[in-house]
């Protein structure tokens, strides 16, 4: 049984990819990192010292070390003295490879800003694979990510002069290859392919490129995005308000939960967001004219 400072795999593979998922510190030693330099989705590597810690203020952290021991749990203990809620994984990096979790391959992922940020950057009025491309990438690599959405001319001169890294756009790494779409090759290159994110990708595929018979969603996430695509140019939205409406079809692949959402009632939610969101808009419009 593990102690109240510890979490289990069982219990923090259940948090991984939510909205409220702990933040979760990799502490294995440089030469542990080496002979796997994969990492738990969404976690980052720090130095197992805990200089750092302060930057985590109010947040729930979870460490992790090669097994779950000294260098995790000293530099949890340390972490709690400063007032962190501060857990260690029981079992450490070892036990969560062992039991098939996923794993992030780190050996095409961008280098961090000064911030500890990846900054990606991609064409403006974005939908469909360039909302579900920076959601992949917040849940699952980089809780901290920046995106960058820039006329399509001036994509490769931003990236150059920002250091960001292109995605969505012709000739880029993270871009379309045959039949697969950028959130199938982020899927195949990071090895998020589990059987959940391996129907979003399908999803997302078929919205994508139009080939609504790849599966009963695709057309639905489609409409949804074009709906908004027509509204964008007069409303500012975030990126987490965009993903309101995205939520239902990640729920209808089954990302989060064994149960798959029914189908036609992932449109009906995401048909739903848009409204209201377009309600939203001509609240705002009223008002400004009045």
């Amino acid at each position: 049984m593990p102690s109240t400072t510890e979490i289990t795999v069982s219990q923090l593979s259940r948090l991984i990819g939510l909205p409220n998922s702990p933040t979760i510190i990799d502490v294995r030693a440089d030469e542990d990192f080496a002979s796997d330099p994969r990492l738990i989705p969404g976690s980052q590597r720090r130095a197992f010292g805990a200089s750092w810690a302060k930057e985590y203020d109010r947040q729930s952290v979870v460490l992790v070390c090669k097994e779950g021991l000294h260098l995790s749990q000293g530099a949890g203990a340390l972490m709690r003295q400063q007032g962190i809620d501060a857990q260690t994984l029981e079992g450490g990096y070892e036990a969560w490879r062992k039991s098939g979790q996923l794993l992030v391959r780190t050996d095409n992922l961008p280098q961090r800003d000064e911030a500890g940020r990846t900054i990606w950057v991609t064409r403006a009025r974005p939908k469909v694979v360039r909302i579900a491309c920076p959601w992949l990438i917040r849940r699952f690599i980089d809780t901290k990510a920046l995106f960058l959405f820039v006329a399509p001319s001036e994509v490769r001169a931003v990236a150059n002069r920002f250091k960001a890294t292109p995605f969505d756009v012709a000739d880029a790494f993270w871009g379309d290859r045959g039949e697969k779409c950028t959130f199938d090759v982020m899927i195949e290159e990071l090895g998020l392919d589990s059987d959940a994110l391996s129907r979003l990708a399908l999803i997302v595929r078929g919205a994508d490129t139009g080939r609504l018979e790849l599966t009963p969603q695709s057309g639905g996430l489609l409409a949804a995005h074009s709906d908004f695509h027509g509204c964008s140019a007069t409303i500012s939205l975030s990126l987490r308000q965009r993903w309101r409406f995205t939520t239902p079809f990640i729920a209808g692949a089954g990302t989060h939960s064994t149960k798959r959402m029914p189908e036609g009632l992932a449109t009906r939610r995401a048909q739903a967001a848009v409204f209201s969101l377009r309600t939203k808009h001509a609240r705002i419009t009223t008002e400004r004219h009045a």
